[in-house]
């Protein structure tokens, strides 16, 4: 029988039982570990990555998510499909369509991507099931985004922006229930009140999902204004949903004791990570014990430690070379003090437009990027590699702005300069522990230090995360975004005209007060505070990445 006649006949098996809830959930091997869906982030290369730094055995506890792909654009336009999901090494066809051999590629590979779940943004149930069976073969559950609260969510209609119309909610969902072959999930945000987040839940329930994940934060925490995800809100429900409800926890997680604190805090099954599994690919694994990955994690002399920057970006860039089919680089071991010096005088050769920071006009960058090799332009695990870097070398790169000029310079699809980059970060990398280890770390003392912003509560401020959490520049972390309070007194924030007036009127009020001889109560202040912080409107000059909360 040959191979095309073989796939016809797979194709025309009895399909196997579907199971729901609980039981699902239980036949993937119960993962607690659930790397998030992030657009245009979470694609194959980065799942393996994060699955790089787990055993076998952690490895079945790890659940991952596709990026979010819009319904529409998957179930309609073939480029769209083959540019975001690469499960086979031919087209991906709609059902009906018979396929040459399907050979499992990369997206939803049984040995190597599993188990995955397929996340789609739609509001039209017809469109998400079109797209939801063309993916069905190749992954283990379909989600629905609930959760997106970016201004292309409000314009397009989807993610957060659905949550007035839980009618629709419940049809998108019902739709895949009784008409896909494998489960459908959801992700939602929380609503204003228990009460009518509670509603919301048992609507997604209802509806027939097979698993629920929370972000425990409203749709309009975002930006400066995100603050901390509400984990007893997340208690809350799980205590007041059925018992057999599969629930995943998801905000707060910033390092890896964050996963098991949250679990035993909220009583869910699993804990989702975005932004912290973007600044660290390694947040699921515990620390290597002492003595082991020498090389590639770092401690220091307050026995604090983390995977440095320059074994993360080796283990990322080769897991690139790997799925684009090239041949990974030979490079020399990872340098540990006492090792060999002179390497750190060679001059790492950056192309000239990268040094001298020249860009071409955007239709001729287009053009240039047009040109490249037509495999690594089109593949799902090339146009993230740069944001990627940035949040690994987030910290590295405030300290080294030589690393950051080249890395907001390289062009899509250039793997000699991102090569390149990698060499600058590893000579990095070397001084920075040489400069450590002849200081007695004195030489990094300055940059750890921590200071709390002039005029606010230490229950308002992320000081004390901060100190948890910072570590040298070397090594992968957390990026911390002040809270709103401080983004307020840092300026990065301002109060809408409404409460700017509103504050006018309570200085006034206070000032009368206060000629009078009285006082205004502490608890009243608190109060004006905690409005005017919910009253808050974004104004800012720094980007997003650079104020991140997990």
């Amino acid at each position: 029988m040959g191979p095309e006649t073989t796939a016809q006949a797979q194709q025309c098996e009895a399909p196997k039982q579907k199971l729901h809830g609980r039981a699902f959930y239980e036949s993937i091997g119960s993962p607690k570990y659930i790397v998030a869906p992030m657009v245009d982030q979470s694609e194959y290369a980065w799942r393996i990555l994060t699955r790089s730094f787990l055993s076998p055995s952690e490895n079945a506890k790890l659940l991952a998510y596709t990026p979010m792909f819009h319904a529409r654009l998957f179930a309609d336009t073939q480029k769209y499909r083959d540019s975001h999901f690469q499960a086979t090494r031919e087209p991906l066809l709609p059902p009906g369509s018979v396929p040459p051999v399907t050979t499992p590629f990369l997206d939803g590979n049984p040995s190597t991507d599993r188990p995955l779940f397929v996340q789609f943004c739609a509001n039209d149930p017809d469109a998400l099931l079109a797209a939801a069976r063309i993916v069905a073969p190749h992954c283990d559950a379909v989600d629905l985004n609930l959760g997106c609260p970016q201004g292309i969510a409000r314009k397009g209609h989807y993610g957060a922006f659905l949550q007035e119309d839980q009618q629709l909610i419940y049809k998108l969902i019902n739709t895949l229930h009784v008409n896909l072959e494998i489960p459908v999930t959801a992700k939602i945000r929380i609503l204003e009140t228990r009460e009518a987040t509670l509603a919301y839940a048992k609507n997604v329930l209802a509806a027939g999902a097979s698993i629920l994940t929370v972000h425990g934060r409203r749709r309009e925490q975002k930006g400066h204004l995100t603050g901390v995800a509400d984990w007893e809100m997340i208690r809350w429900l799980r205590e007041q949903l059925p018992k057999e409800t599969v629930m995943f926890a998801n905000g707060n997680v910033l390092e890896h004791g964050d996963v098991e604190e949250c679990l035993e805090r909220t009583g869910v099954d699993g804990v989702m990570s975005a932004e912290g599994n973007l600044s660290n690919p390694g947040i699921f694994a515990a620390p290597p014990e002492v003595g082991q990955k020498e090389r590639g994690y770092w401690r220091g002399r307050d026995g604090k430690g983390g995977w440095r920057v320059d074994e993360v970006m080796r283990r990322y860039l080769d897991i690139v070379y790997g799925a684009l089919g090239r041949e990974v680089k030979k490079r020399r071991e990872l340098f540990v003090p006492g090792g060999e010096e002179g390497w750190l005088e060679e001059a790492v050769e950056l192309p000239e437009a990268v040094r001298k920071g020249e860009q071409p006009p955007k239709k001729k960058k287009r053009e240039e990027v047009a040109k490249g090799d037509e495999a690594v332009m089109r593949s799902p695990n090339v146009g993230g590699m740069q944001a990627h870097l940035f949040n690994l070398l987030r910290h590295l790169v405030s300290v080294h702005t030589d690393v950051r000029d080249a890395l907001a310079r390289v062009r899509m699809g250039d793997l000699e300069t991102f090569e390149a980059i990698l060499a600058l970060v590893e000579q990095k990398v070397a001084r920075g522990l040489l400069e450590y280890e002849h200081t007695n770390g004195e030489s990094i003392a300055e940059y750890l230090k921590v200071a709390p912003v002039e005029g606010v509560p230490d229950q308002e401020s992320s000081v004390g995360t901060l100190r948890r959490c910072k570590r040298p520049w070397w090594v992968v972390q957390p990026i911390i975004r002040p809270l709103p309070v401080e983004a307020l007194a840092k300026g990065a924030i301002r109060p809408t005209k409404k409460e700017e007036k509103r504050k006018e009127a309570e200085a006034k009020r206070k000032a009368r007060a206060e000629q009078n001889g009285n006082i205004v109560p502490k608890s009243d202040e608190a109060k004006i505070t905690e409005e005017r912080v919910n009253a808050l409107k974004r104004k800012t000059s720094f980007t997003e990445s650079e104020l991140v909360s997990g």
